[in-house]
Protein backbone atom coordinates (compact mmCIF):
# COMPACT_ATOMS: atom_id res chain seq x y z
CA UNK A 1 0.00 0.00 0.00
CA UNK A 2 1.41 3.39 -0.96
CA UNK A 3 1.85 6.23 1.51
CA UNK A 4 -0.19 9.32 0.59
CA UNK A 5 0.84 11.49 3.51
CA UNK A 6 1.97 14.81 2.03
CA UNK A 7 0.67 14.04 -1.47
CA UNK A 8 -2.19 16.01 -3.00
CA UNK A 9 -5.52 14.78 -4.36
CA UNK A 10 -8.17 16.53 -6.43
CA UNK A 11 -11.63 15.31 -5.44
CA UNK A 12 -14.63 16.43 -7.48
CA UNK A 13 -18.10 16.47 -6.01
CA UNK A 14 -16.53 16.92 -2.57
CA UNK A 15 -19.16 19.14 -0.98
CA UNK A 16 -21.49 16.29 -0.02
CA UNK A 17 -22.24 12.59 -0.11
CA UNK A 18 -19.62 10.15 -1.35
CA UNK A 19 -17.14 12.83 -2.39
CA UNK A 20 -17.32 14.42 1.05
CA UNK A 21 -16.61 11.08 2.71
CA UNK A 22 -13.73 10.38 0.33
CA UNK A 23 -12.17 13.77 1.05
CA UNK A 24 -12.31 13.26 4.81
CA UNK A 25 -10.93 9.72 4.46
CA UNK A 26 -7.92 10.98 2.48
CA UNK A 27 -7.34 13.85 4.90
CA UNK A 28 -7.17 11.40 7.78
CA UNK A 29 -4.32 9.71 5.90
CA UNK A 30 -2.45 13.01 5.65
CA UNK A 31 -3.30 13.78 2.03
CA UNK A 32 -3.55 17.43 1.04
CA UNK A 33 -6.64 18.25 -0.97
CA UNK A 34 -8.07 20.34 -3.76
CA UNK A 35 -11.84 20.08 -3.52
CA UNK A 36 -14.36 20.83 -6.25
CA UNK A 37 -17.99 21.70 -5.65
CA UNK A 38 -20.43 23.91 -7.45
CA UNK A 39 -19.92 26.94 -5.20
CA UNK A 40 -17.54 28.23 -2.55
CA UNK A 41 -20.39 28.15 -0.04
CA UNK A 42 -21.09 24.48 -0.70
CA UNK A 43 -17.45 23.66 0.04
CA UNK A 44 -17.08 25.60 3.29
CA UNK A 45 -18.02 22.71 5.59
CA UNK A 46 -15.74 20.09 4.07
CA UNK A 47 -12.83 22.54 3.76
CA UNK A 48 -13.14 23.39 7.46
CA UNK A 49 -13.33 19.74 8.44
CA UNK A 50 -10.34 18.52 6.47
CA UNK A 51 -8.17 21.45 7.53
CA UNK A 52 -8.97 20.58 11.14
CA UNK A 53 -7.30 17.23 10.44
CA UNK A 54 -4.02 19.00 9.75
CA UNK A 55 -3.83 18.95 5.96
CA UNK A 56 -3.67 21.72 3.39
CA UNK A 57 -6.94 22.15 1.53
CA UNK A 58 -7.92 24.39 -1.37
CA UNK A 59 -11.41 25.19 -2.57
CA UNK A 60 -11.95 24.92 -6.34
CA UNK A 61 -15.59 25.82 -7.06
CA UNK A 62 -16.66 24.96 -10.59
CA UNK A 63 -19.81 24.29 -12.54
CA UNK A 64 -18.84 21.14 -14.41
CA UNK A 65 -21.59 21.56 -17.00
CA UNK A 66 -19.81 24.75 -18.10
CA UNK A 67 -16.72 23.49 -19.91
CA UNK A 68 -15.19 26.96 -19.97
CA UNK A 69 -15.51 26.99 -16.19
CA UNK A 70 -13.75 23.63 -16.06
CA UNK A 71 -10.84 25.18 -17.99
CA UNK A 72 -10.83 28.12 -15.56
CA UNK A 73 -10.73 25.73 -12.59
CA UNK A 74 -7.77 23.86 -14.07
CA UNK A 75 -5.91 27.13 -14.62
CA UNK A 76 -6.61 28.09 -11.00
CA UNK A 77 -5.29 24.74 -9.75
CA UNK A 78 -2.13 25.24 -11.83
CA UNK A 79 -1.68 28.65 -10.22
CA UNK A 80 -1.53 27.04 -6.78
CA UNK A 81 1.82 25.51 -7.65
CA UNK A 82 0.76 22.19 -6.13
CA UNK A 83 1.45 18.86 -7.83
CA UNK A 84 -1.71 16.78 -8.13
CA UNK A 85 -0.82 13.12 -7.53
CA UNK A 86 -4.33 11.68 -7.24
CA UNK A 87 -7.56 12.45 -9.09
CA UNK A 88 -10.88 11.15 -7.81
CA UNK A 89 -13.52 12.08 -10.37
CA UNK A 90 -16.50 11.55 -8.11
CA UNK A 91 -18.89 14.28 -9.28
CA UNK A 92 -21.83 13.23 -11.41
CA UNK A 93 -25.40 14.07 -12.24
CA UNK A 94 -28.55 12.08 -12.91
CA UNK A 95 -30.75 14.49 -14.84
CA UNK A 96 -34.12 12.78 -14.52
CA UNK A 97 -35.96 9.48 -14.32
CA UNK A 98 -38.13 9.32 -17.45
CA UNK A 99 -41.05 6.93 -17.17
CA UNK A 100 -41.93 7.95 -20.73
CA UNK A 101 -38.43 7.09 -21.86
CA UNK A 102 -39.22 7.25 -25.56
CA UNK A 103 -39.69 10.99 -24.97
CA UNK A 104 -36.23 11.42 -23.46
CA UNK A 105 -35.10 14.92 -24.52
CA UNK A 106 -31.78 15.60 -26.19
CA UNK A 107 -30.85 17.84 -23.26
CA UNK A 108 -30.65 14.78 -20.97
CA UNK A 109 -27.78 13.49 -23.06
CA UNK A 110 -26.12 16.87 -23.51
CA UNK A 111 -26.01 17.72 -19.80
CA UNK A 112 -25.16 14.19 -18.70
CA UNK A 113 -22.24 13.87 -21.10
CA UNK A 114 -20.80 17.25 -20.17
CA UNK A 115 -20.76 16.50 -16.45
CA UNK A 116 -20.29 12.72 -16.38
CA UNK A 117 -17.93 12.19 -19.32
CA UNK A 118 -16.38 15.29 -20.81
CA UNK A 119 -15.50 17.25 -17.65
CA UNK A 120 -13.83 14.31 -15.88
CA UNK A 121 -11.81 13.47 -18.97
CA UNK A 122 -10.75 17.10 -19.36
CA UNK A 123 -9.41 16.85 -15.83
CA UNK A 124 -7.65 13.54 -16.53
CA UNK A 125 -6.02 14.80 -19.72
CA UNK A 126 -4.87 17.94 -17.93
CA UNK A 127 -3.01 16.18 -15.13
CA UNK A 128 -1.65 13.13 -16.97
CA UNK A 129 1.40 14.92 -18.45
CA UNK A 130 2.37 16.11 -14.97
CA UNK A 131 1.94 12.61 -13.59
CA UNK A 132 4.17 11.30 -16.38
CA UNK A 133 6.86 13.82 -15.47
CA UNK A 134 6.67 12.78 -11.82
CA UNK A 135 6.49 9.07 -12.64
CA UNK A 136 3.49 8.64 -10.36
CA UNK A 137 -0.27 9.10 -10.48
CA UNK A 138 -3.56 7.61 -9.42
CA UNK A 139 -6.78 8.29 -11.33
CA UNK A 140 -10.12 6.87 -10.26
CA UNK A 141 -13.21 7.64 -12.34
CA UNK A 142 -16.63 6.91 -10.86
CA UNK A 143 -18.92 4.68 -12.88
CA UNK A 144 -22.39 3.26 -12.27
CA UNK A 145 -23.85 -0.22 -12.17
CA UNK A 146 -27.15 0.87 -13.76
CA UNK A 147 -28.26 -1.56 -16.44
CA UNK A 148 -31.46 -2.11 -18.42
CA UNK A 149 -33.09 1.15 -17.34
CA UNK A 150 -33.97 3.24 -20.39
CA UNK A 151 -35.61 5.62 -17.93
CA UNK A 152 -32.11 6.87 -17.10
CA UNK A 153 -30.70 6.86 -20.62
CA UNK A 154 -28.67 10.06 -20.44
CA UNK A 155 -27.03 9.07 -17.18
CA UNK A 156 -26.28 5.45 -18.08
CA UNK A 157 -25.00 6.32 -21.55
CA UNK A 158 -22.66 8.99 -20.21
CA UNK A 159 -21.27 6.58 -17.61
CA UNK A 160 -20.82 3.88 -20.24
CA UNK A 161 -18.87 6.37 -22.34
CA UNK A 162 -16.71 7.24 -19.32
CA UNK A 163 -16.04 3.53 -18.78
CA UNK A 164 -14.88 3.14 -22.38
CA UNK A 165 -12.52 6.09 -22.54
CA UNK A 166 -11.15 5.26 -19.08
CA UNK A 167 -10.36 1.68 -20.06
CA UNK A 168 -8.84 2.77 -23.37
CA UNK A 169 -6.54 5.12 -21.49
CA UNK A 170 -5.83 2.51 -18.82
CA UNK A 171 -4.52 0.15 -21.50
CA UNK A 172 -1.75 2.63 -22.30
CA UNK A 173 -0.64 3.10 -18.69
CA UNK A 174 -1.07 -0.45 -17.41
CA UNK A 175 2.21 -1.62 -15.90
CA UNK A 176 3.35 1.89 -15.02
CA UNK A 177 3.08 3.72 -11.71
CA UNK A 178 0.24 5.76 -13.15
CA UNK A 179 -2.78 3.62 -12.27
CA UNK A 180 -6.10 4.38 -13.94
CA UNK A 181 -9.17 2.55 -12.68
CA UNK A 182 -12.91 2.83 -12.21
CA UNK A 183 -14.96 2.65 -9.04
CA UNK A 184 -18.65 1.97 -8.56
CA UNK A 185 -19.91 3.28 -5.20
CA UNK A 186 -23.19 1.39 -5.48
CA UNK A 187 -26.66 2.81 -5.00
CA UNK A 188 -26.32 5.11 -2.01
CA UNK A 189 -28.60 7.52 -0.21
CA UNK A 190 -27.16 10.73 -1.66
CA UNK A 191 -28.70 13.64 -3.53
CA UNK A 192 -28.07 11.68 -6.72
CA UNK A 193 -29.14 8.26 -5.42
CA UNK A 194 -32.20 9.52 -3.56
CA UNK A 195 -33.65 8.59 -0.16
CA UNK A 196 -34.83 5.12 -1.23
CA UNK A 197 -31.35 3.81 -2.02
CA UNK A 198 -30.42 0.72 0.04
CA UNK A 199 -26.91 1.82 1.01
CA UNK A 200 -25.52 4.61 3.16
CA UNK A 201 -22.80 6.88 1.71
CA UNK A 202 -20.45 5.42 4.32
CA UNK A 203 -20.76 2.00 2.67
CA UNK A 204 -18.78 3.34 -0.29
CA UNK A 205 -15.61 3.44 1.83
CA UNK A 206 -12.92 2.28 1.50
CA UNK A 207 -13.95 1.10 -1.98
CA UNK A 208 -14.12 4.48 -3.70
CA UNK A 209 -10.67 5.48 -2.48
CA UNK A 210 -8.78 2.17 -2.66
CA UNK A 211 -7.56 3.08 -6.15
CA UNK A 212 -5.53 5.89 -4.59
CA UNK A 213 -3.59 3.43 -2.42
CA UNK A 214 -2.89 0.49 -4.73
CA UNK A 215 0.76 -0.30 -5.38
CA UNK A 216 0.69 -3.05 -8.02
CA UNK A 217 1.02 -0.89 -11.16
CA UNK A 218 -2.20 -2.30 -12.59
CA UNK A 219 -4.85 -0.34 -14.43
CA UNK A 220 -8.18 -1.25 -15.95
CA UNK A 221 -10.14 -2.57 -12.98
CA UNK A 222 -13.55 -1.65 -11.61
CA UNK A 223 -13.03 -1.29 -7.86
CA UNK A 224 -16.67 -1.71 -6.83
CA UNK A 225 -17.31 -0.43 -3.32
CA UNK A 226 -19.58 -3.33 -2.39
CA UNK A 227 -16.65 -5.73 -2.76
CA UNK A 228 -14.62 -3.88 -0.13
CA UNK A 229 -17.38 -3.04 2.34
CA UNK A 230 -16.34 -3.77 5.92
CA UNK A 231 -12.64 -4.21 5.08
CA UNK A 232 -9.79 -2.23 6.50
CA UNK A 233 -7.92 -0.14 3.96
CA UNK A 234 -4.97 -2.51 4.16
CA UNK A 235 -7.18 -5.52 3.42
CA UNK A 236 -8.93 -3.61 0.62
CA UNK A 237 -5.61 -2.89 -1.10
CA UNK A 238 -4.66 -6.57 -0.88
CA UNK A 239 -7.99 -7.68 -2.32
CA UNK A 240 -7.83 -5.07 -5.10
CA UNK A 241 -4.73 -6.85 -6.38
CA UNK A 242 -6.84 -9.99 -6.88
CA UNK A 243 -9.45 -8.33 -9.07
CA UNK A 244 -9.32 -8.92 -12.83
CA UNK A 245 -8.54 -6.22 -15.33
CA UNK A 246 -11.26 -5.48 -17.87
CA UNK A 247 -8.83 -4.28 -20.51
CA UNK A 248 -9.25 -7.45 -22.54
CA UNK A 249 -13.00 -6.87 -22.70
CA UNK A 250 -12.42 -3.85 -24.93
CA UNK A 251 -10.13 -5.49 -27.48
Amino acid sequence: MIEINGRCALVTGASRGIGYGAAVFLAKKGCNLILQGRTEEHLEKVITEVRSLGVEAYSAPCELSDLADVERMLEYIDSLGVRVDIVLNNAGVQIAYRNEYIKTPVSDYEESFKINTIAPMMIVYHFLPRMEEAGFGRIVNTTSGIRREPQQAGYSASKAALDKVTMDLASVYDGSDICINLTDPGWCRTDLGGPSAPNSPESSLPGVVVGAFIDDRRSGRCLAASYFYGMTLEAAVEHAAELPSYLGSFD
